[in-house]
């Protein structure tokens, strides 16, 4: 089942969104990342199978402050 995904991240420079659009683009299941948001602090990732707790949990400890904002299916 294929999953669309918005994690909203802490983000205080270029840098920091990069090493975060890297991280999530390495867990396995992930198809696609993107940035959206007023502010472009917003994660929008498509995958199939990601844990998304687990996944707001190592961009907290990498990153910094993370929420999970929504999760829907892909039809």
């Amino acid at each position: 089942m294929k999953q669309k995904m918005v994690i909203r991240v802490e983000i205080k420079c270029d840098k920091c969104r990069t090493k975060a659009m890297k991280l999530v683009a390495s867990v396995a299941g992930v198809a696609s990342v993107g940035v959206q948001g007023e502010k472009k602090d917003e994660l929008v990732l498509v995958g199939d199978g990601v844990d998304a707790a687990n996944l707001t949990r190592c961009l907290r400890k990498r990153v910094g402050h993370a929420d999970l904002v929504r999760v829907e299916e892909v039809k």
